[in-house]
């Protein structure tokens, strides 16, 4: 069957609903859902049931390509800095050195036994190198296994930000090959440009996206991911421009909006958190597709080799030699070698051989296209085995909640306050969203002129209004009374007031 233009929603429609139903029996199995999307692809295709002609490496390669980028994002958007303070150093290890030192070790591996030419075992390395966002945050997140929080962190900050350094490495081995020599100067040159351009325009453009999206005002909130959405992608494709990495610059671009005040906060990352799981569907089932069984048979031996070799060597060399430095235990450091999950990226960057006309580029994308769905089944299936076993699991009433689930629980906050705000006060004209509320308290409502509103983000405060503020502790009501309490313009001030309607001590330091 063709792809056209006639039946493309329809089968489109159905494929997503097969893979929604399905995944939901799936995760009752133990199967991860990435598998499951992978499967119904690789079914629908030519070389299965459904009989779906699909041969476009370009096409396949523009939707993984779009597919990471919501992806990426919403692994920013969901990260914390104060998640991913304690373990950043060893998450950039593990993001440069652990890469590198990985893609070596797969290619000088392959390369003494298999005979491979080094350039060609250092791409396939390359490809390899990362492990996959996709895979590690719907696992992780999917399975609920009460990891230790530093250890989860560790693991979702490297997944979100170690694709650029394989993208790089792989990008240097194919204009190798193709230019027919090796310009050291020119690809360390190349590395540095990518890094720095995708740092720094993620950075800036990541600032530049709060204060747009917190100032435009737009009259309807649905409007808010719509402007999200064009411009994490425009965050990409300018940076992609100029010579920068955009993956870099979209997980950054995330990372600042997460760690800033922003309006509909959190509706924003509820929907991409929405997008990114349909974008994982679309691109496993795009690759499915492309992917023909029948040609995977000829690599089983290759394929099972290169999965050994990077699963028990090239990943434990590259977290051992990327944490040397550290203090982590060793059990610690298994685990994080044990989780080294391949999934759609490598796949994705398998498809740029085919674009750059290199030599065997089918033979690579079949062996990747294996060892991506060796690594999510092996791997994927016995995290919580392993993570037991190596006693890294943290019991249920000894969990804490993360800084993004505490923000965006919705469990019964256990303190109340009101606070009425006085002529002339400093937060008079003032919106919620600039008032930098700690995360674990909200304005549940506001009695103004005796009609109650509920509160927004962009609701603004005026002079007489009163209140109604919910939080999980006494010490977020201190904070909050502390941030209201500002210097009015005139002396007068009424005492603030708690949900008896007594009036309310004011806190030390006032």
């Amino acid at each position: 069957m063709q792809i056209s233009s006639e039946n493309i929603l329809l089968l489109g429609s159905l494929l997503l609903l097969l893979t929604i139903v399905a995944s939901k029996t799936s995760s009752r199995l133990g199967i991860p859902a990435l598998i499951v999307f992978l499967g119904i692809g690789m079914l629908a295709g030519s070389d299965g049931p459904g009989g779906i002609y699909f041969d476009d490496p370009k096409l396949a390669q523009f939707i993984g390509i779009i597919s990471l980028c919501f992806i990426l994002f919403s692994g920013g958007f969901e990260t914390k800095w104060e998640s991913i303070k304690p373990v950043f150093w060893r998450g950039i290890a593990l993001s440069t050195i652990g890469v590198f030192v990985t893609a070596l070790t797969v290619g000088a591996l392959l390369h003494v036994i298999v005979g491979l030419e080094f350039i060609y075992a250092l791409l396939l390395g390359s490809i390899i190198s990362s492990t996959d966002a996709a895979a590690v945050f719907s696992i992780l997140r999917t399975k609920d296994m009460g990891l230790d929080h530093q250890t989860r962190s560790t693991l979702e900050f490297e997944s979100g930000s170690n694709d650029p350094m394989a993208y790089i490495l792989m990008l240097a081995c194919i204009n190798i090959i193709t230019a027919g020599e090796l310009n050291m100067g020119e690809q360390i040159f190349f590395l540095i440009k990518q890094m720095a351009i995708g740092g720094i325009f993620g950075y800036a453009l990541g600032k530049a996206g709060v204060i747009v999206i917190n100032k435009i005002n737009l009259t309807y909130e649905g409007l808010y991911s719509v402007l999200l959405t064009a411009m994490l992608l425009f965050v990409f494709s300018v940076t992609d421009l100029l010579g920068g990495n955009g993956f870099l610059a979209v997980y950054l671009f995330g990372v600042i909006l997460a760690n800033s005040s922003l309006i509909h906060k959190k509706s924003l990352v509820k929907f991409f958190d929405g997008v990114a799981w349909m974008m994982q569907s679309v691109m496993f089932l795009t690759l499915g597709l492309l992917v023909y069984p029948s040609e995977l048979l000829p690599v089983l031996g290759t394929g099972f080799l290169v999965a050994a070799i990077l699963i028990f060597v090239a990943r434990p060399a590259g977290v051992m030699l990327s944490l040397l430095l550290t203090r982590l235990k060793f059990r610690e450091k298994v685990f994080l070698s044990w989780v080294g999950l391949r999934g759609a990226v490598p796949i994705v960057f398998a498809t740029y051989p085919f674009i750059y006309g290199v030599e065997n580029a089918d033979l690579i994308f079949n062996v990747v296209f294996f060892i991506s769905v060796a690594s999510v089944v092996v791997q994927g299936t016995t995290l919580p085995f392993v993570a037991g076993k190596l006693k890294l699991l943290v019991e249920e009433h000894e969990r804490k909640l993360t800084p993004l689930e505490s923000e965006l629980s919705e469990s019964i906050k256990s303190e109340l306050m009101e606070f009425f705000v006085p002529h002339g006060s400093a937060i008079s004209g003032m919106r919620i969203v600039d008032l930098h509320f700690p995360r674990n308290a909200h304005i549940a409502m506001i009695n103004r002129e005796e009609k109650f509103i509920t509160p927004s983000g962009g609701t603004v405060l005026q002079e007489g209004d009163i209140l109604i503020i919910m939080a999980e502790e006494k010490e977020a009501l201190r904070t909050v009374s502390e941030l209201l309490s500002r210097p009015a313009i005139t002396p007068n001030r009424e005492p603030e007031r708690d949900a008896s309607g007594e009036d309310q001590k004011p806190p030390k330091g006032e």
